[in-house]
């Protein structure tokens, strides 16, 4: 997920140019009107709903998500929640629906805003602060450390219980490498993202060496097809690895990739936040809304076909990169295999671990320090997530 690693701005501009090398295959799935905004079926089958199913009068007409990318599998969850007769404005890069859980119409609309390259990459969680029309904004957990002093968020629903960005390799040239730790007591060399912020981590901690980093990485595949595969890369589970194995021409074979969660740095990415101060006034919301979104995440897992149908509709319609059905639904497989779609350490989907936040602001908060971009004074686990309105029972089998 290019939208899911927390980086500086500069870093989040040279994210455009990773929408280049997705773009190495054909589109698919057909488009809806040729103009700025039209309309489509939705891929859930609809009924009226009851008063436990109903939002109406407790959430805004219309909930709008900002996200931090275009529409692909991660975000899956959000999407299954769309109904019938999507309102798909291609201008805006933005799709809207009647909000759908269990094949009930809540009584309210969705809205899901694209990020990225889609709104000049300004990060979602700041859009809270200047956009009153968003309701939930997506940010990782370390980004919301980040801009705790300013602009302050709080978890609500973790979709992904770990961060997808890898670092990948040619298992050719470096049939040894298991671990990031493995990297770095070679002589790889390492092409990430310029200014991420888990590459100081790694680095500060001696798992990779900095003179083997270097910050050049923009997206494309020519430095590692050029080298032959001799370089060690950036990437995501998700889309990367599937991409360069089956979809790149000039490589087209297998890559080994190591998840950076595992090297110590337990991000939770691109969870869904609100603004504290106006979590009070969105509890009754929250309460009911929370849930849907932890029964579409096992929906969207058990039966991912039309909404990848739709997610790969949407990216053509809003010109991002040609993402297929295919790909997401690898990207879906490779999340259940590898526990980035799962509960966890208990039976919960979508809940925080407190250790694993407080683990994260440990880490971050003297890299952010060391930028001049201090976060608040005193920060604890609690001030970026809440548990509250996660229903303990639903869990993912």
């Amino acid at each position: 997920m290019p939208h899911l690693d927390s980086t500086t701005g500069k870093a989040h501009r040279i994210l455009l140019r990773k929408a280049l090398v997705l773009a190495v295959v054909a589109a698919v799935a057909a488009g809806c009107d040729s103009g700025g905004s039209g309309t489509a079926e939705g891929q859930s089958a609809q009924r009226s709903a009851g008063a436990a199913d109903s939002l109406k009068g407790v959430c805004p007409d219309t909930v709008v998500v900002q996200k931090n990318w275009w529409p692909q599998a991660e975000y899956g969850f959000l999407f299954r929640l769309l109904g019938k007769e999507l309102k798909i404005d291609k201008d805006r890069k933005t799709v809207s629906a009647p909000l759908v859980a269990g094949g009930a119409d809540t009584g309210v609309r969705l809205e899901l805003r694209s990020g990225g390259p889609a709104n000049n990459f300004t990060p979602a969680s700041k859009l809270l602060y200047t956009d009153d029309t968003v309701t939930i904004a997506g940010s990782d957990i370390d980004q919301a450390a980040e801009f705790s002093k300013d602009s302050p968020v709080q978890g609500i629903f973790a979709g992904a219980e770990k961060s997808p960005l890898v670092l990948m390799w040619d298992p050719a040239t470096y049939p040894n490498f298991r671990t990031v730790a493995d990297i770095g007591k070679s002589d790889a060399r390492v092409l990430t993202f310029q200014g991420a912020t888990y590459v100081e981590y790694l680095t500060g901690s001696n798992i990779l060496r900095k003179a083997q980093v270097e910050g050049s990485y923009d997206g494309t595949p020519g430095r590692f097809v050029a080298e032959k595969g001799k370089v060690v890369q950036q990437g995501y589970l998700t889309n990367e690895v599937y991409a360069y194995e089956q979809e790149i021409p000039q490589w087209k074979k297998k890559v080994g990739w190591t998840l950076v969660n595992d090297s110590g740095y337990p991000n939770y990415p691109e969870v869904l936040t609100v603004r504290p101060d106006r979590k009070a006034q969105l509890a009754p919301c929250l309460k009911k809304l929370v849930p849907m979104l932890q029964r579409a995440t096992i929906e969207y897992a058990g039966d991912p076909q039309p909404t990848n149908e739709l997610l790969s509709r949407l990216t053509q319609d809003f010109g991002a990169y040609p993402y297929s059905t295919a790909r997401a639904g690898y990207a879906v497989k490779a999340m259940r295999d590898n526990g980035i779609l799962g509960n966890g350490s208990n039976s919960t989907l979508g809940d925080f671990d407190r250790a694993r936040v407080q683990r994260i602001v440990d880490v971050v908060t003297p890299i952010f320090a060391s930028r001049n971009k201090p976060t608040r004074d005193g920060l604890k686990a609690e001030d970026l997530f809440t548990n509250e309105f996660i229903d303990t029972s639903i869990g993912l089998t």
